[in-house]
């Protein structure tokens, strides 16, 4: 029997708390159940084990990511929402290291189904939106900007990027100066 207040949104919280401090890999049903007062055997009325944990964690940085990128994009276009969507990905890195981890992973089948994936992936278009790519065009834009992006944000966490001059926000610059560019000369397809 789980302790009373034991429901599955405080499991996802306390999971993504623990993982923003000690790491992804510090997520298990043991851990959690230390942190929340029961028996590791009574989380399982909630959760499947760790792959299910770490499938919800991964399920709840998608829901974050995609409210920082709606905040960003509002009223943008253009260069601005790229560095909009830009800044909610290196957001999400710097105050939730434990979700950003979640996903750099591998998604599973119901995480790619997921509401959270949806949107993530309807904002990132709407971020072209400005470019009038051609649809067949689309989902390889959408690659180079997470590929840039994603990039970025993990050589800034790593602390690869701050080992010269110039800073990394004038880098930061240059990469969305470059993407602005290379979308609004794409070529068409055929």
């Amino acid at each position: 029997m789980t302790r009373a207040g034991v429901t599955p949104d405080l499991i996802e919280r306390t999971a993504a708390d623990l993982a923003d401090r000690e790491g992804y890999d510090a997520v298990t049903v043991a851990a959690l159940a230390r942190l929340l007062g029961v028996q590791p055997a009574s989380l399982y009325s909630h959760v499947g084990g760790r792959e299910e944990l770490h499938a919800r964690l991964h399920r709840r940085a998608l829901t974050t990511l995609a409210d920082g990128i709606a905040t960003a994009l509002a009223g943008r276009s253009g260069r601005a929402a790229l560095a909009g969507l830009a800044r909610s990905h290196a957001d999400l890195a710097s105050e939730h290291p434990g979700l950003w981890e979640a996903l750099q992973r591998p998604a599973t089948a119901a995480t790619v189904a997921s509401d959270g994936a949806a949107r993530v992936a309807s904002l990132v278009l709407a971020s072209l939106h400005a470019y009038a790519l051609d649809p067949a065009e689309q989902v390889h834009a959408a690659r180079l900007l997470g590929a840039v992006v994603n990039g970025m944000v993990s050589l800034e966490g790593a602390g690869a990027l701050s080992h010269r001059a110039p800073s990394t926000a004038e880098s930061w610059e240059r990469a969305l100066d470059a993407l602005d560019r290379a979308l609004r000369t794409w070529p068409t397809t055929g």
